[in-house]
């Protein structure tokens, strides 16, 4: 006799997958040019980065990741930066515990490399020398993040983590 397979036993099976990647917002801004194109100073660079996420649908999630590079030369802002780039993922069938880590660490590690290009091609345009941005350890991000908020709920008793999504946003 034949073996059946039950066309409904792989509906519960985990399902992780990128629908789409694009840039929700750029601008550079050069507010001292053309002057500041005569100092001979080296610039200093300040990187900051961020992470975030939405729930779109039951299952369409979103993952940000926003990067502000601000590049002086003495107290003179040579230029600013300041990107976003996201990603649209479905979750399915992701066990409630795993989805703040796969928003915050998975899903950004695969935006980021999108956003790096865009950085140091709008920063390229501006006739100056391209600047590269590092690769990142979300996972090391998250933890931090993870230990900055239970710091912070440690005196109120709260332990949802809440990192990428508000508490209870998982679960609808």
């Amino acid at each position: 006799m034949a073996d059946q397979t039950n066309p409904q036993a792989g509906n519960d099976a985990p399902s992780f997958n990128l629908q789409r990647v694009y840039l929700k917002d750029l601008s550079l801004e050069m507010p001292n040019a053309p002057h500041i194109f005569l100092e001979q100073e080296a610039p200093q660079v300040e990187v900051s980065i961020n992470v975030g996420g939405q729930r779109l649908t039951e299952t369409l999630f979103e993952s940000t990741v926003t990067v502000t590079v601000t590049t002086r030369i003495g107290d003179k802002v040579l230029y600013l930066v300041e990107g976003t780039q996201a990603g649209i993922f479905e979750l399915a069938n992701i066990p409630a515990d795993q989805m703040d880590p796969l928003l915050g660490i998975v899903c950004p590690t695969m935006v980021y490399p999108y956003l790096r290009a865009n950085v140091a091609d709008a920063i390229t345009r501006t006739s100056l020398p391209a600047l590269h941005l590092a690769e990142v350890n979300f996972q090391a991000l998250y933890e931090q993040r993870i230990a900055e908020l239970s710091q912070q709920q440690a005196p109120q008793g709260g332990n949802d983590s809440g990192i990428i999504l508000p508490p209870n946003a998982t679960r609808q």
